[in-house]
């Protein structure tokens, strides 16, 4: 219950302030409508988009508020994949049936029209790196961690069929913490990405149209949130860079395989379980069992003095055979 209050305060406190006009006295009414569109759609005049899809067809005409005959053809022009776009004009048709919002965008001064809001937004992503990674991962990630578990599933049957040792995260792990928090930390990222999804859209979506990667000057739960992809970037580097240096290439590789697998299933579980409201409990479980898993089978406080190998207790070295008091 704790936990669950805790959530409830960071999330309360992690939407964008509106737009306060009180101080803006030479405010025009135009000016007022673009902010307002803003603050509700999180774009306006002058914003830019890339093309994902196939084509989009714009209507040159401008849409009129008493709309004319549908039998009559408009003129159009065609944008393609790949193009950008820029906002040129915004205008709400209230009698429109389809959608009273249509905007205005233009590839050059020659190709320009107007289209209704929900077939743009369907055919482009805002034209920045990280809202267009942000579009992929999100339509695209479920096939690729199925692909992950897969090459995962493969590698654990060949080795166990050979009858070797298999190292895993939390089952037989190497003396390293660093795969252990990678783990954990993608899991808490998860959980507050899916939190975000489910409690407060308007915030993510409104760094989907303006991202950033600065945790500062963001709200609370969404810095929080940039912030753990920076650390599990930092996890991932010294990850590798620990298990490289403990095992040998071809286990390392293997250990790696399953690291990722192991994240992968984290990430789905965690970001559909908190939709549902069992991640939170889940996620605390999670985290106690993964650090005592590694507390209890994979520290290894000493080191050997003569190859530098860790170990987990004094004694007799299992690679160089020194005797370590």
């Amino acid at each position: 219950m704790i936990f669950l209050l805790l959530v409830f305060h960071l999330l309360t406190a992690c939407y964008y302030q509106k737009p306060d006009y009180s101080d803006e006295w030479d405010l025009t009414e135009r000016r007022k409508d673009s902010l307002d569109f803003e603050a509700t759609h999180h774009y306006t005049e002058n914003y830019n988009f890339l093309m994902v899809g196939d084509s989009l067809s714009l209507q040159t005409a401008r849409p009129y508020h008493n709309p004319v005959s549908s039998d009559l053809a408009a003129d159009s022009v065609t944008v393609f994949g790949d193009d950008r776009l820029v906002v040129a004009d915004i205008m709400i048709v209230p009698e429109d049936s389809v959608d009273s919002v249509w905007v205005k965008v233009a590839r050059d001064q020659y190709t320009m029209g107007w289209v209704h809001e929900k077939d743009l937004l369907e055919e482009v992503v805002p034209d920045d790196s990280i809202s267009l990674f942000i579009h992929v991962f999100s339509d695209k990630h479920l096939i690729y961690f199925l692909c992950v578990l897969g090459v995962l599933l493969v590698v654990w049957l060949t080795r166990k069929m050979r009858r070797k040792r298999f190292h895993i995260v939390h089952f037989d792990d190497v003396g390293s913490l660093f795969p252990t928090l990678l783990c954990m930390t993608l899991s808490g990222a998860a959980t507050l990405y899916a939190s975000m999804q489910k409690f407060v859209p308007d915030t993510w979506m409104e760094f989907y149209y303006h991202p950033t990667l600065n945790p500062f000057g963001l709200p609370f739960v969404l810095g929080l949130f940039v912030a753990s992809v920076w650390l599990i970037v930092l996890l991932a580097i010294a990850s590798v860079e620990d298990v490289c240096r403990q095992l040998p290439l071809r286990e390392a590789v293997l250990y790696l395989f399953a690291l990722l697998g192991v994240c992968a299933v984290c990430y789905l579980f965690f970001s559909l379980a908190t939709l549902y409201y069992i991640g939170y409990p889940c996620l605390l479980l999670y985290w106690g069992w993964a650090l005592r898993r590694y507390f209890l089978y994979a520290w290894c406080p000493y080191v050997c003095g003569r190859c530098g190998a860790r170990l987990r207790r004094k004694g007799r070295c299992p690679r160089c055979g020194a005797w370590n008091e």
